[in-house]
C-alpha cells in the first residue's frame, strides 16, 4: 500500500541538533513542511556527501519554510560524535535523529531487517503531516539536493493552487498545466 497522503505514523526520538540533544516527534512534522531523510549509517561513504549536500543547501529549504530532519539507526551520540569529527558533517544546521530501535524506519518502511539500518529514503510531509512525496535509493546510490529541492517547490506548488499540476523537469516560475478534458491527447 502506497504511503502518499497517509499521515506521519507516531514516533519519540532524540535527535542531536546545533550541539544540544532535542527531543523530536512526529508532531515536529506538523504545521510546516519537512524532510525526512533517511539513510543507513554515519562514518560510512555514500551518506556523508549526501548530508552535506543537504547542509550545503539548507538556508534555500529553509526560505520555503521546510525542515530537514536526517535519520539513521545510529544514535544521537553516535550524530554527536561524527559531527564533531567530520568537516562535511560539521556543516550540518538540521537536527540528526537517532533511531537505534528502528522504530521511525519502520513507520517509514525503510528498514533493511538483517542489516539493521535504512534504505537512502526521502519523504516530503506537508503542513497537516501528510507525505507528499517518497524516493527510495539503492544504498549505492546518493541522492542530489538540487532536485529535492525543485520537487518541494512543486509539492508546494501544487499544495496551493488547487486544479494545476507540475510537469516533469518543472521549475518554479514555469508553465503548469491544468487538467481537463480539453488536455486529453494533446500532451
Amino acid at each position: 500500500m502506497s504511503q502518499i497522503n497517509t499521515e506521519v505514523k507516531p514516533f519519540k526520538a532524540t535527535a542531536f541538533h546545533n550541539g544540544k540533544f532535542i527531543d523530536v516527534s512526529e508532531q515536529d512534522l506538523k504545521g510546516k513542511w519537512s524532510v525526512v531523510f533517511f539513510y543507513p549509517a554515519d562514518f560510512t561513504f555514500v551518506c556523508p556527501t549526501e548530508l552535506e549536500d543537504l547542509a550545503d543547501n539548507y538556508e534555500a529549504f529553509q526560505k520555503l519554510g521546510v525542515e530537514i530532519y536526517g535519520v539513521s539507526t545510529d544514535t544521537h551520540f553516535t550524530h554527536k560524535a561524527w559531527h564533531d569529527t567530520s568537516p562535511a558533517i560539521g556543516k550540518i544546521q538540521y537536527p540528526l535523529i537517532g533511531d537505534p530501535t528502528g522504530t521511525i524506519t519502520r513507520n517509514f518502511d525503510v528498514y533493511i531487517e538483517e542489516a539493521g539500518l535504512a534504505d537512502r529514503g526521502t519523504f516530503v510531509i506537508d503542513p497537516d503531516g501528510k507525505i507528499q512525496i517518497i524516493e527510495v535509493n539503492a544504498g549505492g546510490i546518493g541522492r542530489d539536493a538540487q532536485e529535492l529541492l525543485r520537487k518541494v517547490k512543486a509539492a508546494q506548488y501544487v499544495a496551493s493552487h488547487p486544479g494545476e499540476v507540475c510537469p516533469a523537469k518543472w521549475k518554479e516560475g514555469e508553465a503548469t498545466l491544468a487538467p481537463s478534458l480539453d488536455l486529453v491527447g494533446k500532451i
